[in-house]
Order: structure tokens, then sequence, then C-alpha cells
């Protein structure tokens, strides 16, 4: 059997021999690092054909499905292969805490990060206004801009608003709102001098941002900074290593701050190399560049009219069955859309080579009648 490989045009494509296809051995006779995914779904249910993704070129991936049928499981497969690739360097945001795994195994050299920092400049000032909860038209607004815009580091910014260069213009209600914002974004503890910056995002391991410890505004404050800072890196050649963004729970990045960053990597990434992966249970709440963008669609099962209906509002003219048809009914199995070869494969997922986190916990593992219960003791 050959391994098909997705994202790739089928005239550029040649197939690589499943003997190859162990670990980072698929790219034996193929031009550039491809990724294990899984195998052909064929209508008996059996597997068929490897099937593998290209790394060597950019995508804008979505991968959706409902809860628990494999949609943040599938996504670390997928940084899984690209941790292994050389030239790429794949950044996981974890909105969840479920991705530490890839960085606890051996197989995977990974750093994890807890809480991440960023620098305060790497939010535009025309965002922070947004980003601590006022009209940037308002007056807080404006101060807040202003402090941003002559500022490098958020202490900087809180002392400019301690003594505002016009503050005979500037009521004290204006100050203390203002000093108030800065204060409770401080408190947010993602703001560093010494935050992440390019080279620490893009090295030579993965990297997992753990940011399920951070409200919404926080969380965005991070996704924001890591897409601008990861796509900026690329447009001034600052980093060689071309870098792919995992991003879970995406409709919760794209309902905010950090959606105008997002948006730019969707819409610009390719030239200068940047890839995006988004994940979401929720496609209807995604923005329809989001789907529309998206090279590569990987659907789960989704049982939510409105959710299908996104997925249908953005079906390809090439499809000769729907996508609401094909969408498949079981845990791990997928159906891809690639919209570079126009065409569309019933696939099975691999099995994670690193620890999954996104496992629910069940009533009876707490049960201390049960035999399989955290903590009871059981003769063999």
């Amino acid at each position: 059997m050959k391994t098909d490989v997705l994202g790739r045009r089928a005239d550029l494509t040649e197939s690589v021999d499943a003997s190859t296809a162990e670990h980072t051995g698929l790219a034996a006779r193929f031009d550039g690092p491809v990724a294990r995914f899984g195998h052909h779904r064929a209508r008996d249910g059996s597997d068929g054909a490897p099937v593998a993704v290209d790394l060597d070129g950019p995508h804008a991936a979505l991968v959706v499905g409902k809860r628990g049928y494999g949609k943040s499981y599938t996504l670390g497969v997928l940084a899984e292969e690209v941790s292994r690739a050389s030239g790429v360097a794949p950044v996981v945001l974890d909105p969840m805490g479920v991705f530490a795994g890839l960085t606890e195994s051996d197989a995977i050299p990974g750093h994890f990060v807890r809480t991440p920092t960023v620098r305060a400049d790497a939010i535009p000032p025309s965002a922070w206004p947004e980003l601590v909860g006022c009209d940037p038209d308002s007056p807080v607004g404006s101060m807040v801009w202003r402090a941003a815009s002559e500022s490098e580091t958020l202490a900087e910014m809180r002392a400019f608003a301690e003594v505002p260069a016009d503050s005979a213009n500037v009521s004290p209600d204006t100050v203390r709102a203002v000093q108030n914002r800065l204060r409770r974004a401080a408190s947010w503890g993602v703001f560093d001098p010494d935050g992440l910056d390019a080279a620490a995002l893009c090295g030579s391991e993965a990297t997992v941002l753990d940011c399920a410890g951070l409200d919404p505004a926080p969380m965005n404050a991070v996704a924001y900074a890591v897409a601008r800072t990861l796509y900026d890196a690329r447009v001034t050649g600052t980093v060689a290593r071309l870098p792919w963004l995992f991003l879970d729970e995406a409709h919760v990045f794209f309902d905010g701050l950090a959606a105008p960053a997002l948006r730019t990597i969707l819409t610009r990434g390719r030239a200068p190399g940047v890839s995006l992966v988004a994940a979401t249970q929720r496609p209807s709440a995604l923005p329809e560049v989001a789907l529309s963008q998206s090279d590569l669609r990987i659907v789960h099962r989704l049982t939510a009219g409105a959710d299908v209906r996104a997925l249908t509002a953005a079906e390809p003219t090439y499809l000769s069955a729907g996508v609401a048809e094909r969408i498949p009914t079981q845990p791990g199995d997928v159906l891809v859309v690639d919209d570079t070869a126009e065409a569309a494969y019933d696939v099975r997922v691999r099995k994670r080579d690193t620890p999954h986190g996104g496992d629910s916990p069940r009533a009876s593992q707490f049960d201390p009648s049960s035999a399989d219960s955290v903590g009871t003791e059981t003769t063999e």
C-alpha cells in the first residue's frame, strides 16, 4: 500500500511506501517532512492505506467536532508530528490544560510553560482599550491608548497613568478609571518585559503554553501576542523555522482580542510560512474567514444544526456528496476536506504516542466500592 499525503497537489505528490511510515520515516521518497495521521477508513470499517499530512508548506487547518469525539486528541496527533519534523516550530496554546503530555514523554522533545508571559508592547496600542474593557473613543480608552503608545512595559503604562502629561485637562475620574484598569491587567500576571519572544517560541522543541488558569481577557492577550510575534518574526526573517500555531477552543479567541492577529495568519500567513491549526466544538461561532481560508478541514462528529450548517456554507463545489452526509459517527473517525487536492477522505486518526489529557473523569473512578476506583487496591 501507498501513503496518501494530504495538503499537497496531486501532480506534485509522490506516494510513500507504507514500509517507511514509522514515525519520521515517511519522507523517504517525498520532498519535505510529512506527518503520520492515520488510515483511510474503508466502508466495512477496516483500515485502508496510510494517510499523512504535508508539513513542508504552511497550512490553515480547522479541526471541528462535538465534545468527546476526539477533536483535541487529533490536535495532539498533529502537534506530535510537527514536533518531530525538521524546519518547523510548533507552539500549542492550551486553554484547557490537556496538552502537557506532549512535553512529558521521551517520544517528543518539548517545553512546557505554565502561565506564559508576553511583553506588553506585543499588544498594539489600539488594542489596549478593548483588552482592559473600555471604548477606545471614550476619555478612559483614549488615555489607555496614549499610555500604551508612549510605553514599552505595563509598569511604564501605569506610571504614565499616575501623572498624565496633560493632567490639567483630564478629570480625576478618568485618571482613576485608567489606573484601576491597568492595575487589573497587572494582576493577570501575563505581562513581563522578559516575556516570550520569537526565539523562545521557535526553538528546536515543541512549546506548550498552559493557559488553563487564565480568564478569557488575559488568555486572548497571550494569544494575540504569540500569533503576532510568530507572524512578524517570519516577515522580518528573524527566525528560520516555520511556525505552526495550534489553538484549542478556537472560538474563544476568534471572538476576542486575539481575532485580528489570527485573521492575519489565516489571510496572509502563507507567504511568510506561518501555519495555524484551530480546533473548536463550535464551528458556527467562528467567523466566515476561519472556514473559507482553511485548506484542510478535519471534521469529527457534529450534531448541532448550526454547526453543520456553518460547514455546509463553506462546502467546496468539488464534493460529490455534501459534508453533512459524510460526517462520521464514531470517536476518532474524521472526514478530511483537502482544498489543495480538491478531494475529501474518510480517515481514522492514529493513536497518540504521548499521553492525552483530554479524557473525561468518571464517577466510578471515585466510587470506593469500585475495583477500578482511584486508590483502591485489588488482588489479582
